[in-house]
């Protein structure tokens, strides 16, 4: 499940096994695992791994695969070498 940090906007992405369990009762539970771990179910204010903070948001299962330009690249883009010029006319004094 795709995450996105409201804070750093970092994105990232968790996946869980999902198992609909029934008990002797009929009684229907769904049950989240993580690592072979029940854990709670995900849901927005997930904690981001980066900045720690703990207002994110969820998107659609599929949705970063739909959207490959959110996910962030591996490396860190070589900087731009060109000069920064000002938009404002130098004064004529």
């Amino acid at each position: 499940m795709p995450f996105e940090c409201r804070s750093c906007w970092h994105v990232w992405e968790e996946e869980y096994l999902v198992r609909h369990v029934e008990d002797d009762h009929g009684n229907e539970a769904t049950l989240w695992l993580r690592n072979r771990i029940a854990v709670p179910p995900p849901s927005p204010g997930a904690r981001c791994p980066r900045c720690g903070c703990e207002h994110a948001t969820t998107f659609p299962e599929g949705y970063l695969l739909r959207h490959p330009e959110l996910v962030p690249p591996d490396t860190a883009a070589a900087p731009d070498e060109t000069p920064l010029m000002s938009p404002v006319p130098r004064p004529l004094y």
